[in-house]
């Protein structure tokens, strides 16, 4: 019997990890949305989260987990013709420091500035783990769109990755 259940979980871990290494979530499109939210940590990310504002698929962003050394001059000279967009509509978050701080830093952010739908930019194999932070930390009425970034993950950064989102869901239903 015991063999039985720990088979079980062992082919559901599995399985679990074949349809999280193959159907990466995807990036969102031209939806529109209040705000978009940028966790720090990978290539291409804050392009994203820029091109979305230079589109004007959302008004405001907030890069979440920023450097507390990082000027947001400093910033915007990173990423050319921005400055402006840096300017007027981006917002640096200097609190979070892994992704439940993100999660935990936009849903201050959020509630401050009366958001009530957020494109959340993050690379594609974060994207799963990222996305259940927030949906833990906002409140239901804030909608969360997906918006991933393309990437090559390797087998091994899908591996810790899906082991990171296991681990913090039973955490979560235990209530940590």
């Amino acid at each position: 019997m015991i063999v039985r259940l720990l088979s079980s979980v062992l082919l559901a871990w599995i399985l679990g990890f074949a349809w999280f290494a193959i159907l990466l979530p995807q990036p969102l499109g031209d939806q529109q949305t209040d705000a978009v939210v940028v966790p720090t940590g990978g290539p291409l990310r804050i392009d994203r989260g820029l091109e979305a504002l230079r589109n004007k698929w959302a008004e405001r962003m907030l890069i979440s987990g920023v450097d507390r050394d990082v000027r947001p001059a400093e910033l915007s000279a990173r990423f050319p013709g921005s400055v402006a967009l840096f300017d007027c509509c981006v917002d640096l978050g200097f609190r979070a420091y892994d992704t439940r701080s993100n999660g935990l830093e936009t849903a201050r952010w959020a509630k401050q500035r009366k958001v009530k739908s957020v494109r959340l930019v993050t690379t594609d194999w974060h994207m799963r783990r990222a996305e259940y932070e927030l949906h833990r930390a906002l409140p239901d009425d804030i909608a969360i769109y997906p918006d991933a970034v393309a990437s090559k993950p390797s087998l091994m950064t899908l591996w810790r990755e899906y082991n990171k989102l296991v681990l913090r869901v039973i955490a979560g239903l235990f209530g940590v």
